[in-house]
């Protein structure tokens, strides 16, 4: 199976969401920015937010929903949200974002299209955070990607979630030397560097050398900080970790898309997979 592709539309704190197809199924993973960014991001991939199954959120903080309630005017695409989280939008019983909106109580699997989605949980200081791992059949196999942004710190349901994936989107957040001395107040230093914060680039660069050696090949590094972190520093942690042979890593932008080369039909067997840096 060639046309999977697996990107980053934008990343930050200004806002997140990324866009997995495969096959004929399209779905996003988190809805920030604003629904015309969002829409205009989508079609400078040559999509359209018509063509989105299903919208996954991992959180309900701004950052990762604030386009849904304009999206949910004018489109009905199916919103999956742990329940937690979907309280966020009880506030207004004419918030459009209910005509779509799908809560689920407890962990889930959702079959949407050729896709399998399934969720695990991550600490961090929302109502509820949760990772998605996205599997598809690829004739008599199955393979899988996986997104994993806004933890506190590792655990093993992480872990799990994305072991196995030949693919994912993982935080690297913040160099803590530059968070040291970054000009945030000292209570948002010590909320990003607690275990419901966000996670480091030495924490995000350990788990991704854990996830290469069981078969991770892909790597995006989300969420990077202006203030405390820069893309150069985070990719040189994974460098350190992975080495440059037979890995592609890249670094999300905030503002445009990024993408993963290595499920490109075009690139040459041998280079498909190769270092590369996005600023």
């Amino acid at each position: 199976m060639s046309n999977i592709r697996f990107l980053t539309l934008y990343s930050g704190s200004e806002g997140n969401a990324t866009y997995i197809s495969v096959g004929s199924t399209e779905i996003l993973i988190d809805a920030g920015k604003s629904a015309r960014t969002l829409c205009a991001a989508l079609r400078d991939i040559g999509t359209d937010i018509k063509n989105i199954s299903a919208i996954f959120i991992t959180h309900e903080h701004t950052d990762h929903v604030s386009a849904l309630e304009v999206i949910s005017k004018h489109n009905e695409i199916p919103i999956h949200m742990m329940e937690q989280s979907a309280t966020r939008f009880d506030c207004s019983a004419y918030c459009s974002v209910h005509r779509n909106l799908v809560r689920h109580e407890r962990e889930f699997c959702e079959r949407v299209g050729e896709l399998t989605v399934s969720c695990f949980r991550t600490p961090h200081d929302s109502r509820m955070s949760v990772g998605y791992r996205i599997e598809f059949e690829d004739g008599e196999s199955i393979r899988a990607l996986g997104v994993a942004t806004d933890i506190g710190y590792v655990t093993d349901e992480i872990f799990e979630g994305l072991r196995g994936c030949e693919a994912v989107v993982l935080e690297s957040n913040h160099d803590p030397d530059m968070l040291r001395d970054c000009r945030y107040p000292s209570d948002l230093k010590r909320r990003i560097a607690s275990n419901r914060g966000h996670l480091s680039n030495p924490d995000s660069a350990a788990l991704a050398g854990r996830l290469f050696d069981g078969g991770t090949r892909g790597f995006i590094l989300a969420h990077i900080s202006k203030e405390s972190n820069c893309p150069e520093i985070a990719l040189d942690e994974y460098i350190c970790s992975l080495g440059t042979d037979g890995v592609e890593i890249r670094t999300a932008s905030a503002k445009l898309a990024t993408e993963l080369k290595c499920f490109s039909a075009e690139a040459d067997e041998i280079d498909k997979y190769k270092v590369c840096n996005s600023r």
